[in-house]
């Protein structure tokens, strides 16, 4: 832990996007392996295998440069991206501010990356493991929901898994397909998608915003009961400020969106009635917290915030201290425990 103060205090003396490469190039040069297998942590999710339930939230790894590294520092899956059919800069910088004293960030990228092409052919010569792909649509895009079919067809072959962004807070609109009646047309299209091709077999999952209403709420888990859709994610950042000081546009993530994503992560469990497996992210920073969004109904879990403050070794302080928690409440295996306190 000395080892990363020391290297945080350096990093957080630059601007937050050029620690972020920095940190890329280090994880390029420096090939770590430090992983933990355990039987309690162990688990089939979507048809997937996990070694553990840890993964590294989209965000970090726009652009598939070190899909693998990043397991290797003891994740039991890494989701890359967000990428979109074209390449785009995103919006105009500065875009991403440290809240030092709330452990947060907030951030309004506005989906930089390099496009599909570049992003499929570094995967396909990358992959190694369990590998999501975080698809989102252009800024200037005349159709997101294509965007989004077009991103399934792509990456179909290459990607463990396929995450549907919908909820980032920096592109104008895209939020607006947790409507009714946008985001049935969005699971029509996905529904029609998967019928028709064979070859789309992989699952498909939804990312959710923290900031959706009850009802809208409600209404989105049961459409997605009666769809093809294999998960949810809950949840991407969150524009509400209630618990910091910083008025900075963007998506607040961190330490402060820890209860409201888990409040949201509860009532999609209750929603959805167990039935469709969930994965909860939000200030997740402890293997306590962790727990909690499992016991509140994730059947995996996801952090980023929290490795920026509390370094690589967060990873396997968080499973090591998940087989704790589950031996001492007395369950055999890590899936007795999702949901328990959800009523």
């Amino acid at each position: 832990m000395f080892f990363y103060s020391v290297l945080k205090s350096l990093l957080f003396y630059f601007d937050a996007e050029v620690a972020h490469r920095i940190t890329i190039n280090l994880l390029k040069a420096y090939k770590i392996k430090n992983n933990i297998s355990h039987p309690l942590l162990s688990c089939n999710v979507f048809g997937l295998n996990f070694a553990n339930p840890v993964g590294l939230a989209a965000g970090f790894d726009k652009n598939s440069e070190v899909p693998n590294n990043i397991i290797n520092l003891g994740f039991g899956f890494s989701e890359i991206g967000t990428v979109t059919p074209l390449p785009q800069s995103g919006n105009s910088k500065p875009r991403v501010f440290r809240l030092k004293n709330e452990d947060a960030i907030i951030n309004r990228l506005g989906f930089n990356n390099e496009g599909f092409e570049v992003v499929k052919d570094r995967l396909c010569k990358n992959k190694k493991n369990l590998i999501g792909v975080n698809i989102g649509a252009n800024k200037n895009s005349e159709d997101f929901i294509n965007d989004y079919i077009t991103g399934i067809k792509f990456f179909s072959s290459t990607a463990s898994y396929i995450t549907i962004n919908i909820s980032s807070p920096n592109t104008p609109g895209l939020r607006n397909l947790e409507a009714a009646d946008n985001f049935s047309s969005l699971l029509d299209k996905i529904d029609q998608l998967k019928k028709n091709s064979s070859e789309i077999s992989l699952p498909i999952l939804i990312k959710i915003s923290p900031d959706i209403n009850h009802d809208d709420l409600e209404s989105l888990c049961e459409k997605v009961l009666s769809s093809s859709i294999d998960g949810l994610i809950i949840s991407n950042t969150t524009i509400s400020r209630y618990s910091i000081s910083s008025e900075e546009k963007g998506g607040l993530s961190g330490e402060p969106l820890f209860d409201i994503s888990t409040r949201k992560l509860n009532k999609v469990y209750k929603y959805t009635r167990g039935k469709i497996p969930l994965i909860g992210v939000g200030g997740v920073d402890s293997a306590e917290k962790a727990y909690k969004k499992i016991k509140n109904g994730a059947s995996l879990i996801q952090l980023y915030t929290g490795l920026v403050y509390k370094g690589p070794r967060l990873i396997n302080e968080i499973n090591r201290g998940l087989i704790e928690f589950i031996e001492k409440d007395g369950f055999k295996h890590i899936s007795e425990a999702v949901g328990v306190e959800v009523n």
